[in-house]
């Protein structure tokens, strides 16, 4: 009974508060448990409003950001095609999904993944597929979408992402702007374009590209 009214508090103290209004967000943020989506030591502060780290080097992000870059999306019906980029610890996809949309995530590191897809099954909330792969090159085969949501931060959104949307399509995603400063972008395809938007400044976690990676490993063995 506790974690229901530190639930209900969270949503009407930081979400709704703060202008987030549209109802499938406001009910997917009561009903959701996001207590079960970090680990035990961290629960007591699972309804704060701040994001709260998932391992890896990876975060949950605040109960705020996750509302409201849903609600960017929510003037997608019901059954809208959505690629997800970082499933991380699966609660953006579990709110998603609960707002009825058919979502596709990709997560880079598979522990996340495989515990995001174990927590998600749990609940009932599972998405239509979480593959491990690198976010910059989307999802190809499973084109194309009628949204993208992002949770890491690109220097730009990726010509992949742009191809993948369908016409008319919405993507949200975190974007660096001048010195470190982020801001969350909304495009829409327009004409075969991206037109955007900035809309919020925001901190994520970079996005991070398996050339990326590579270089990375290749500096730590030469550095072993």
């Amino acid at each position: 009974m506790g974690r229901d009214s530190d639930r209900n508090r969270m949503v009407d103290e930081q979400i709704v508060r703060r202008g987030v209004a549209d109802p499938r967000v406001i009910s997917a943020m009561r009903k959701v448990p996001r207590h079960l989506f970090v680990a035990e030591s961290k629960r007591a502060n699972a309804y704060l409003d701040t994001p709260l780290a998932i391992g890896e080097r990876q975060t949950i992000s605040q109960p705020f950001m996750v509302a409201y870059m849903s609600e960017l999306m929510s003037g997608l019906p019901q059954g809208s095609k959505i690629l997800e980029i970082g499933t991380g610890s699966g609660y953006q996809t579990a709110i998603l999904v609960h707002m009825g949309f058919e979502v596709h995530s990709v997560e880079r590191l598979q522990s996340l993944a495989i515990r995001a897809e174990n927590t998600l099954k749990q609940l009932g909330l599972s998405p239509k597929d979480i593959t491990v792969g690198d976010g910059h090159l989307g999802l190809p085969e499973k084109a194309p979408f009628d949204g993208i949501i992002v949770a890491a931060c690109a220097l730009k959104p990726p010509q992949t992402w742009i191809d993948q949307l369908s016409e008319g399509g919405v993507l949200v995603t975190p974007v660096k702007r001048r010195g470190n400063s982020q801001v969350l972008l909304v495009g829409k395809r327009e004409g075969g374009r991206l037109v955007t938007r900035d809309v919020e400044a925001v901190k994520f976690v970079p996005l991070v590209d398996e050339r990326q990676m590579s270089r990375l490993s290749r500096l730590l063995r030469r550095l072993r």
